[in-house]
């Protein structure tokens, strides 16, 4: 089944870095590392970039941000690194924190080093190989929520788990910031959506559902599969935005990638996930199974399907800017601006037909 192991491919020019100084570092505090290792990247990388360290007798995982400006809150690996080594005693999905390296003489930047989880990511298309039909797809994706709602499950209390999160306030906290976040990744051309932002502010919750462990990026390709039982989570990947927070704000964070067999071309056109394989759930099917499993109320969920959408536009947005400001040149992101104006439209659709 190594055909169906995730594949890191040959490294960007443009995100390369000094694998000897890496190397080193590494060595002297992972012990068994003998040899001299080869890289290569992984797929994607639209926000932190993930590279594949080969040494003759052991695999492991790099994590660092990209080159250029970045939001003042995101890409701190130091901080995923702390949230994923406090979490891993209480969700076993985590990979194992390695190495941590907050010297800027080694990689110019701050990053972490993981253990590899040698396993199957979900990306646009389930793969023939897999053998799944409609039947089994349904009981992957109901898996899939369920690791969530695990997730979710975590008693957030505990001590070392405290320095993630806030607390209560979360939901005003972030319509707040993420509004803030989209005024300044504004380029020539955009759509400013000060109508989406007022009915967010408007119609936002007064309270929190709950405080617990959230991961803000839960999607199929941040998920690793037993190759040899695909129906089998065996890992949960990209912890950046890990907090604590509401829980269904987490879900419709989700929901914002979730497209489904019967949405329109364009969104179609952004699919980055199987999310529209015949026995997949719609999007209505995932918010009550997952009310159901969690034991959340989730009859009204148009607030949360809106500001997951408008969250995505930011990040969308931001990634946009880089390019168009030159600090990327990745030809991936040239479409994301227009991506983010589509989005806005979508938020637009969600709240015209909202009783919120």
């Amino acid at each position: 089944m190594s055909e169906l192991l995730d594949q890191a491919r040959a490294l960007r020019d443009e995100d390369a870095f000094d694998l000897a100084r890496v190397d080193a570092f590494l060595k002297q505090r992972i012990d068994g590392l003998h040899g001299a290792p080869s890289v290569a990247q992984f797929p994607g990388g639209a926000s932190n970039l993930t590279y594949l360290l080969s040494y003759p007798e052991r695999e492991l995982v790099l994590r660092r941000p990209p080159a250029g400006a970045k939001a003042k809150s995101a890409h701190d690996m130091l901080r995923e690194a702390q949230v994923m080594a406090a979490l891993k005693p209480h969700y076993p999905y985590v990979p194992a924190i390695l190495a941590v390296g907050d010297d800027e003489n080694v990689l110019g930047q701050p990053f972490y080093v993981m253990e590899r989880l040698r396993g199957s990511i979900l990306r646009r298309d389930l793969p023939a190989e897999l053998g799944l039909d409609a039947t089994a797809t349904g009981e992957l994706c109901r898996g899939f929520i369920d690791r969530l709602v695990e997730l979710h499950q975590v008693d957030a209390s505990q001590p070392a788990l405290q320095p993630i999160g806030k607390g209560e306030g979360y939901i005003a906290r972030q319509v707040s910031g993420w509004s803030e976040r989209w005024r300044q990744a504004a380029t020539e051309g955009t759509d400013p959506c000060e109508d989406v932002l007022a009915w967010l502010a408007q119609k936002q919750p007064p309270r929190d559902n709950a405080t617990c462990v959230i991961h803000n990026d839960y999607r199929f390709d941040n998920v690793v599969l037993d190759p040899a039982r695909p129906l089998h989570i065996i890992g949960v990947l990209d912890w950046e935005m890990a907090t604590l927070g509401d829980p269904l704000m987490d879900l419709g964070g989700s929901l914002a990638y979730w497209v489904q067999a019967d949405d329109d071309a364009t969104f179609q056109s952004f699919r980055r996930q199987p999310t529209n394989a015949p026995g997949m759930l719609s999007r209505r099917e995932v918010i009550d199974y997952y009310g159901r499993r969690s034991g959340h109320a989730v009859d009204n969920f148009d607030f949360y399907e809106v500001f997951g959408l408008f969250r995505l536009m930011v990040i969308v947005q931001q990634i946009y800017r880089r390019y168009a400001l030159g600090q990327t040149t990745n030809p991936q992101f040239a479409g994301f601006g227009e991506a983010a104006r589509y989005m806005g439209k979508r938020c637009r659709r969600i709240i015209a037909g909202s009783k919120a």
